[in-house]
């Protein structure tokens, strides 16, 4: 292993660290605070590790999953987090975030770099297994969270039952279990009087 290697890959290490600054919409299930993105990225690997069982295919790629949940968001260290109710930031978030991408995995050595962003476009791209099981546990997690903060963000940000209904219906191509669960969140949440039916 060459001196500079490690340096590339330390620079990258380093680099990631600023995960831990990017806040999300999403508050923690006690409501004390928003969630950063190295805590969502942590929790989606133990949702992958438990609830792989419940995917669309039976022979995922276990290790896949944990490398895109893992890295999937570093490009927000760049891009920021796009909300994903927020129908103006979306129109530029691709743009952005292939703009981080490139800067970002850039600091790795060539063979990683490749590596990186094969995964990370993969998981973009969402046609793989994989990327849909990925993307199901990426979309639940923070609905699941919003449900247990008693819908705080939703309620901010004015989102009704149809929009959830809508933007997640998506975690239904990665597993028909976890998208049963989530409609069920959203009814609950309704009747809870958290979730606006317009």
């Amino acid at each position: 292993m060459t001196p500079n290697r490690l340096a590339q890959q330390m620079a990258f290490i380093i680099e990631a660290d600023k995960l831990k600054n990017i806040f999300r919409q999403s508050y923690i299930s006690d409501e004390s605070r928003r969630e950063n993105d190295a805590e969502h990225s942590w929790h989606l690997s133990l949702m992958a590790i438990t609830l792989y069982e419940h995917a669309n295919d039976p022979d995922l790629d276990l290790l896949k999953i944990l490398r895109m949940v893992i890295i999937h968001d570093i490009v927000e260290i760049d891009a920021g987090d796009t909300y994903i109710y927020d129908e103006v930031h979306k129109r530029d978030q691709v743009a952005r975030e292939q703009r981080a991408a490139d800067r970002l995995f850039g600091l790795l050595p060539d063979d990683q770099v490749q590596a990186f962003r094969s995964v990370w476009d993969e998981f973009e791209a969402g046609t793989t297994p994989e990327a849909r099981f990925a993307k199901a546990i990426d979309r639940l997690h923070p609905m699941l969270l919003n449900y247990l903060a008693g819908g705080k963000t939703w309620s901010k940000h004015g989102v009704v039952a149809s929009q959830v209904r809508a933007i997640n219906q998506k975690i239904g191509d990665g597993s028909n279990t976890l998208w049963e669960y989530a409609q069920g969140l959203i009814e609950k949440a309704i009747d809870e009087g958290m979730l606006a039916t317009k």
